[in-house]
This record gives C-alpha cells, sequence and structure tokens, in this order.
C-alpha cells in the first residue's frame, strides 16, 4: 500500500526543490515526482546564480531558511557583486557555479531531509474525488494521495525545442516532454498559453583562443550567498571571458534567417524581452555593430563553457559559422547547438498571493508554469508555495510578503495582481522601495517571520539576532565616539574631504560620501580596536552599520512611505464581491477586479485600468 503524503511536488527544479524542502522541514510528509532524479535542481540554461535583483532574491530565499544560497556556496566558482558603485540598494550578489556540483548538492541536500520521499515517473494526470483533489497519477498508472498538489513543471509541459527547421518534443535537451496535464487543466477552466526560451551552443574551450578574449575575475573577500557560516568550500575562482560580435557575425546569422523558428512563424510562443536571441538582437539592434558576449565556465574541472548572450534557435550549421566569426572563436568546436523551447504556461492572475490556485482547492504552481524566466524567481515561488501549502493543510494561516518586505512580496505580487504577457524577470526597478530590500539585511527582515511559522532553524534565529545585536552595538559606539582633529583630519584629507575643526563623533565622520568605515580602520589605537573585532561575521557587521548610518535619512523615509501605502493592504475585499453592481465603477475596472479579485484595496489599486477614481468609489462603498 502506497503512504499518504500531505504535499506532493511535481518537478525537481528550482521551484520544486525549495517547494519539497520548505514543507518538508515545516513537519509535512511529502512525496517529490520528478521524470530524472539525476537532474534535480539542473541548472538547464548558464550556470549561474544571481545578478541584478536576482542575487537579492536568493538572501531572501536564503533568510527564510531555503536552500538556493547555501547550495550555491557549495558549488560556487566565482563570485562577484554587481552594481557596487552604485548605492547598496543597487548592488547585486552573483555567483558562476559548477553545474554539476550544483545538482549533486542539491540532491544531497534534499536527501537529508527525513520527511521527504521521491519518486521517478512522469505525472499525468492529477486526481479528484468529488471536485476534491486528492492526488496524482503518473505515467505508469501509479495513483499517489495527497492533501495538496504543488505543480512546478518548468518548460516540459507539452516542450517543444526548436533548431533551425527541426523540431523536437521535449521540456530540455535529451528529455521528454510533460503530457496530459496542460488538457486536464483547460478542461477545469484554466486560461492556458504558451511562452519561449532559450539557451546558447555549449563550447569546447580547448578551441578557443583566450588570448584574443578580457578576462573577468571574481571578486576578492566575500564570497557567499548564505548568511550561515562556513558554507564557502575554499577553492580557487575561476575566471569568465568576455568577448564580442562583429558585422561579420551579424552577417553571418542573418543568411539563415529564411530558417529561423522565430521569423518563419514556427515558434509562436512568447519570449523573454530581457534575454533575447542573438538573431533578436541582429534584428532589434540593426544600427548596433557589435554585442558583448559572456564565456562562463561550466564546472571547476570541465572544459565545457556556456556562451551567455549567444542563445539561439537558427540551423546548427549557421550557429557555429558564425560563432567562427568571433575572435577568438576561429576554430571553435562545440558540444551541442542553441535551441529555443516553447511550453505552455498558466496565466498567474489565476493565483491566490500563496500561489494556490483561485479555481482549484490545495493545488499550488510554482516557477516557469505562471509565466517566469530564471533560477531565482522559480526558487522563490517553489518556497512560498510549500510554506503555503503545509500551512493550509494544517489548518494554519497563511503567509505572505508584501512589497515593501521582499523581493519575493514583488514578484508574487506582480504576477497574481498584472499577470504576464512575456516571460517575467525581477530587476530592481520593480520594486518601489528597494532602499527597504537590499541584499545584505534579507535576513534582518525575513528570518524572524520564518522562525515564528516554523521554517527557519533556531541557529538560524539565533545567528541574525546576535548579527544585529552587534550592528547596534556598535552604531551606538560610533555615536558616542568623538575624535580630535589631530587623529582624522589626516584620513579626512587623503580622501579629499575637508578637515574638522573640533572634536567631531564618528558616526558624523562616516555619514560623509567620500568615507567608508572601513578607511577608519588605519587610525591606530581605539578606532582601530573598535573595527577590527573577531566575529565570523565581522564585514557584514561593519557594512551594516555602515548602510544604516550613510542611508538612514532615505531609509526612514522610506519606511513612512511604505506605512502610508500599507494601509490600503489592510482594506480586505471579500473574494464573492459583486464589482458589477458598482455601475460608479468604469467598465474595465469592473471586468478587470472581477476577473483578478484581489484580496485587498492596495492589490485593486496596483490593477492595470484600474483609476484612482475607481478606488475612490471601492473605499466609498466600503465605509472607508
Amino acid at each position: 500500500m502506497l503512504p499518504q503524503y500531505d504535499i506532493i511536488v511535481v518537478g525537481a527544479g528550482h521551484a520544486g526543490c525549495e517547494a519539497a524542502a520548505a514543507a518538508a522541514n515545516m513537519g509535512s510528509k511529502v512525496l517529490l515526482i520528478t521524470m530524472d532524479l539525476t537532474k534535480t535542481g539542473q541548472m538547464s540554461c548558464n550556470p549561474a546564480i544571481g545578478g541584478i535583483a536576482k542575487g537579492q532574491i536568493v538572501r531572501e530565499i536564503d533568510a527564510l531558511g531555503g536552500y538556493s544560497g547555501i547550495v550555491t556556496d557549495r558549488s560556487m566558482i566565482q563570485f562577484r557583486m554587481l552594481n557596487q558603485s552604485k548605492g547598496p540598494a543597487m548592488w547585486s550578489p552573483r555567483a558562476q557555479c559548477d553545474r554539476f556540483q550544483f545538482t549533486r548538492t542539491w540532491r544531497d541536500v534534499l536527501e537529508q531531509i527525513p520527511n521527504l520521499d521521491f519518486w521517478q515517473d512522469m505525472v499525468s494526470e492529477l486526481l479528484f474525488e468529488s471536485d476534491r483533489l486528492v492526488g496524482v497519477k503518473t505515467r505508469q498508472g501509479i495513483p499517489f494521495h495527497s492533501k495538496a498538489v504543488i505543480l512546478t513543471n518548468g518548460t516540459f509541459l507539452n516542450g517543444v525545442m526548436h533548431v533551425g527547421k527541426s523540431k523536437v518534443k521535449g521540456g530540455r535537451d535529451s528529455e521528454p516532454p510533460a503530457m496530459g496535464l496542460t488538457e486536464q487543466l483547460f478542461q477545469l477552466g484554466f486560461t492556458t498559453g504558451r511562452m519561449k526560451t532559450g539557451t546558447p551552443a555549449r563550447i569546447d574551450g580547448r578551441s578557443i583562443d583566450f588570448t584574443k578574449l578580457q578576462e573577468q575575475k571574481g571578486d576578492e573577500g566575500r564570497a557567499h550567498f548564505s548568511y550561515l557560516p562556513g558554507t564557502r568550500p575554499d577553492v580557487a575562482q575561476r575566471s569568465c571571458w568576455i568577448a564580442h560580435t562583429n558585422t561579420d557575425v551579424h552577417d553571418s546569422l542573418r543568411i539563415g534567417f529564411m530558417d529561423s523558428p522565430l521569423f518563419n512563424g514556427d515558434i509562436q510562443g512568447i519570449g523573454p524581452r530581457y534575454c533575447p536571441s542573438i538573431e533578436d538582437k541582429v534584428v532589434t539592434f540593426a544600427d548596433k555593430n557589435s554585442h558583448q558576449l559572456f564565456l562562463e565556465p561550466e564546472g571547476h574541472d570541465t572544459i565545457e563553457y556556456y556562451l551567455n548572450g549567444f542563445s539561439s534557435s537558427l540551423p546548427w550549421d549557421v550557429q557555429l559559422r558564425s560563432l567562427q566569426r568571433i575572435p577568438g572563436f576561429e576554430n571553435v568546436r562545440i558540444f551541442r547547438p542553441g535551441y529555443a523551447i516553447e511550453y505552455d504556461f498558466f496565466d498567474p492572475t489565476q493565483l491566490k498571493a500563496t500561489l494556490e490556485t483561485k479555481l482549484c482547492e490545495n493545488l499550488y504552481f510554482a516557477g516557469q508554469i505562471n509565466g517566469t524566466t530564471g533560477y531565482e524567481e522559480a526558487g522563490a515561488q517553489g518556497i512560498m508555495a510549500g510554506i503555503n501549502a503545509h500551512l493550509k493543510v494544517q489548518g494554519k494561516e497563511a503567509f505572505t510578503l508584501g512589497r515593501s518586505e521582499a523581493y519575493i512580496g514583488v514578484l508574487i505580487d506582480d504576477l497574481i495582481t498584472k499577470g504576464v504577457d512575456e516571460p517575467y524577470r525581477m530587476f530592481t526597478s520593480r520594486a518601489e522601495y528597494r532602499i527597504l530590500l537590499r541584499q545584505d539585511n534579507a535576513d534582518y527582515r525575513l528570518t524572524e517571520r520564518s522562525y515564528k511559522i516554523g521554517l527557519a532553524s533556531e541557529e538560524r534565529y539565533r545567528i541574525m539576532r546576535e548579527k544585529y545585536e552587534w550592528v547596534d552595538r556598535l552604531i551606538e559606539k560610533l555615536k558616542t565616539f568623538s575624535i580630535k582633529p589631530e587623529f582624522i583630519n589626516p584620513l579626512l584629507e587623503k580622501l579629499g574631504t575637508s578637515p574638522v575643526k573640533q572634536r567631531t563623533r564618528l558616526y558624523d565622520i562616516i555619514l560623509r560620501p567620500q568615507v567608508s568605515i572601513h578607511d577608519l580602520k588605519e587610525i591606530e589605537g581605539p578606532v582601530e580596536k573598535m573595527l577590527s573585532f573577531d566575529h565570523p561575521s565581522a564585514g557584514e557587521i561593519l557594512e551594516a552599520a555602515e548602510i544604516s548610518i550613510k542611508y538612514s535619512g532615505y531609509i526612514d523615509r522610506e519606511k513612512q512611505i511604505a506605512d502610508k501605502i500599507k494601509r490600503l493592504e489592510h482594506i480586505k475585499i471579500h473574494s464573492d464581491f459583486d464589482y458589477q453592481s458598482l455601475h460608479s465603477l468604469s467598465t474595465e475596472a469592473r471586468q478587470k477586479l472581477t476577473k483578478i479579485k484581489p484580496a485587498s484595496i492596495g492589490q485593486a489599486s496596483r490593477i492595470s485600468g484600474v483609476s484612482p477614481s475607481d478606488i475612490n468609489v471601492l473605499l466609498v462603498f466600503l465605509g472607508r
């Protein structure tokens, strides 16, 4: 007799791994079903985690008690903090990973979770009893029963891969598609569509002339995503390399356009605007003579490379001929050509903020099935779906994050409120409160909340509290410690800022944009001693203190704005509210509100087509 599960997670990509881990660690009995257990947490596209806004998401997943940051740290071969020339709200960590080690580490992490079982098969059907979801059935005809199901199917739902005129059914290179679920969900009333993404050729590093490329090394010093200590192994970093296309490359690519599935109508799905194929770039930016490419190592000990910026679905021979026109690639050999893939997704406005579907109770969607793109966006949805499925099964209150609390909150609110008309990718510009949502303070924002619902561990919570106690003590010391002009002025003059004429608090010195808290370590004696303390997170403590001091005015002002807007989130709207009866609303507002069924006035105000006057009508009707 097969066991009864609390939650079944379908798919072991980034969303599925985080969902299964979160639910199981919170105490649910979980079954993770995937077509190939050796591909657990597979990096299907580029071998990297993080980047602009995406790095913030990974740190938020880690702060909640997820594993993306830990797995990244354990498989990392290069680390860079992007945007350091800008303010800390824009800093974004990014890591190159050993793609093979990444998958092995995810598998190892999941196998250490006692409440988590595995099954290798394809899920082809959802099981119902009297309209109640009770589990799934696999391609082999085996039924598994559960109280909730989380679908994280990635690009596998009716997936089709394109290379020139060649079309092959599959969810990833050499892997079959998932069939049956889309058709069943469509019959249940779900709105579905097609999207497209792509990946470049994989390069044989032995065939590259690296002397013609520009080396891009990783950062020295801090190199980790997770807030937990000791997650980063002591291995040498590998460099990436920068190359450039030219007009010869572009002319070679154009020769294949007549056989391009992007241009001949074979591909109907919508592609990602912010990660276009090379043929898209040649057409869209016809005035550009060159495009930058990044050659990224696939692992620590492999000769295989990923050519970031050269995704393509052109015929394989056109891809190879065009690659050979890139300086340094004259003798290039490839392991396989790039390809595009089309797959099914479901309109995310059909979801609640918990990622439970509105049409089917106890059914959750996470990842690319919701129209997103990227490992990080998928992992964020996965951990939230896993948390909420567990809480629902246990009869507990849902767990959601607001737009002023996390990039994860921005992501989910954008999906369920605005929907998608192209693969959704997170950017810092999507967040109104990015000064609050920095990568350095994700633990401060989220770990306590996660600890209270039973996901973040006691150890993680203790580490967070201790860290910020150190930060608070350090800030107080800097507020009370005054320094004489003769000790501080030589440093100030060296840094190009005006000297002081009397004793001045170190706190006020750090407020100067030219002065870093690390600069003050040059002052021998009590100042150096104060700032050179022994703590495993000493660097993060100094950074957190400096950001709090330098940006205190901006942070306070953004908190005040967020608090005002948050009041609208507390004005709830019942799910069966009859908008059609309010004739004072515009016709478009009635249609959009009826379709999306916002949970609050705040969410209603962010729906495209709902005007401020429509919101005023709702507020009057609700007695506000």
